[in-house]
């Protein structure tokens, strides 16, 4: 079993994915156990601290390094005999996420994410607490929230018993460092639009031949 959890300031964007497939599927199947931590319970003070404007001066708010030690040392707290931990923080300056780091971390036994918020998170949480930053691309977003769900479910479709049919993770783009092949179905013509002659003959043989060589390299 793949045990995650998520820290966020908004546990209701992720809660509300995890009724739909493949996470679905995965949970009720044991094999994926998801829980979100609320980063506003380890606030600093009563009034639900979690954020500060960053030393130096700047634009925004940055969340503070304190609850999200303590709420990430809770986490691993309730889980210490699950070992490979990875804690992997959703970070601009991080590394591209890809097929490959799936497939790494759908290895692991134990995934944490800290999603961040506003302007970002203190640089000590890059520096000391995570042990993989990632980005899921080169724009912005208001949080790491859809990131983790992305990279989450990349990782949850790996996982064996998940899909119905096994090979699909083998066959489908990126896998093998090309993109899969252009697919149809039915109708063989629409609005003048045709399939290409050589998927409607049967022979397999030259399908196959015409599947590879129209698969793009990724690279």
């Amino acid at each position: 079993m793949l045990k995650i959890d998520i820290i966020t300031l908004f546990p209701e964007l992720i809660r509300a994915h995890l009724g739909f497939l493949p996470f679905k599927k995965a949970i009720s199947m044991g094999l994926l156990k998801v829980d979100i931590t609320n980063l506003r319970d380890f606030a600093i003070d009563s009034r639900g601290t979690v954020d500060d404007k960053p030393f130096g001066g700047g634009t925004g708010m940055l969340l503070m390094v304190e609850p999200i030690f303590k709420a990430l040392a809770k986490v691993i707290e309730q889980a210490p005999d699950i070992p490979n931990k990875r804690v992997i923080l959703l970070n601009p300056r991080g590394k591209k996420y890809n097929q490959k780091m799936a497939e790494d971390f759908s290895k692991s036994q134990h995934l944490i994410f800290i999603c961040g918020r506003y302007e970002g998170v203190d640089a000590r949480v890059e520096k000391y607490l995570a042990t993989d930053n990632v980005s899921i691309g080169d724009y912005v977003l208001s949080g790491g929230e859809t990131p983790t769900l992305a990279i989450l479910e990349s990782v949850t479709r790996l996982i064996p018993g998940v899909l119905e049919k096994e090979d699909a993770t083998v066959k489908e783009s990126f896998s093998n460092g090309k993109l899969e092949h252009p697919q149809y179905t039915r109708p063989a013509e629409f609005n003048g639009w045709v399939v290409p002659n050589i998927l409607l003959g049967g022979n397999h043989q030259e399908i196959k031949r015409w599947q590879e060589e129209n698969s793009e390299k990724t690279s």
